[in-house]
């Protein structure tokens, strides 16, 4: 998944109302996200809000997805969206697509709809596309909301970007928590990646320096590193076996679970005792590695991780 994939994701659960503005949603009062709640987590939108406005007397239910490009694709994944919330609550929600970047003259879909063989049965469907380059960035800075700030360089601008990055900077400096300021700098860098390819530009976004100091942004490359050195680690063991050999592949691939999750711990933290090391190395039952790792990559001392050993 591309980082800024991951990025959107975490503005969506951490700033969702911020997103909701982009649509004209201006009255949010509450709103939280409920994306756990859902079953069946593979196939989840990108975000599911529940939200309370001025204007309505109860919480309604939103789907934000977010699309790179305004690819065909979008459609389809808009419209299965809309129908596995709706089995699943029994409401059909509003349904938001945020379209980050344009492609040729590519349009994104503002609906679908499906008729049955027989013609007995008829579907359609339609939803609110918000299109980033149509939006004003210079209107976006002047709300002074540090959530909308990571946008703002995929959008419609008259001032040089040096100066919007700048303002965007000032805006999200405000923000008082350290760790939500560091990860809005972080998103905001990989964001304008998609538009700039200029280092001066990130560097007024606290550059590199940004990037390690956010929190959401060492989980997310910790856990991905994890990931990839897993897969790596068990491609190389399943050709160091004898073909067919099942018990062979598993020990292999126990084996890089356990070499990740230390590299995981050594990266994030520094050190890992020996005592832990012996530990990690002679697990090989694969569901408490697969815990082991989330704790690795979660754990904010090598106590806490330790902790997940018993």
């Amino acid at each position: 998944m591309a980082e800024y994939d991951r990025s959107s994701k975490w503005l969506i659960q951490e700033h969702g109302d911020s997103i909701l503005r982009l649509a004209g949603i201006h009255d949010v009062v509450r709103w939280q996200a409920l994306q756990a709640e859902v079953v069946q987590p593979g196939q989840l939108p990108d975000g599911l809000l529940e939200v309370e406005t001025s204007s309505r007397p109860g919480p309604d239910l939103y789907v934000v997805e977010i699309a790179t490009y305004p690819e065909a694709r979008l459609a389809r994944q808009l419209e299965r969206d809309a129908l596995l919330v709706y089995l699943n609550r029994g409401v059909l929600p509003e349904v938001l697509a945020l379209v980050l970047h344009p492609k040729g003259r590519h349009r994104a879909a503002r609906e679908t709809a499906a008729t049955s063989a027989t013609g007995w049965t008829n579907l359609r469907l339609s939803w609110r596309v918000v299109e980033l380059w149509e939006l004003d960035g210079e209107e976006l800075i002047a709300t002074g909301e540090p959530g909308l700030m990571p946008w703002v360089p995929l959008t419609r601008m008259t001032l040089p970007p040096e100066e919007v990055l700048r303002q965007c900077r000032s805006v999200i400096d405000r923000v008082d928590d350290h760790d939500d300021r560091a990860n809005l700098l972080a998103v905001s860098q990989v964001l304008a990646g998609l538009r700039y390819n200029d280092s001066k530009l990130f560097e007024i976004l606290g550059g590199e320096g940004a990037m390690i100091e956010s929190p959401v942004l060492q989980r997310l490359e910790a856990k991905w590193k994890a990931e990839g050195i897993a897969e790596g680690k068990v491609e190389g063991k399943a050709e160091g076996k004898a073909e067919g050999k099942a018990e062979g592949k598993a020990e292999g691939r126990a084996e890089g679970e356990a070499e990740a999750i230390l590299r995981v711990l050594l990266k994030r933290l520094g050190t890992v005792p020996s005592d832990i090391q012996s530990l990690v190395l002679a697990t090989n039952n694969h569901a408490k590695l697969d815990a082991l790792i989330e704790a690795a990559v979660s754990c904010e001392t090598i106590d806490e991780f330790r902790a997940n050993l018993d």
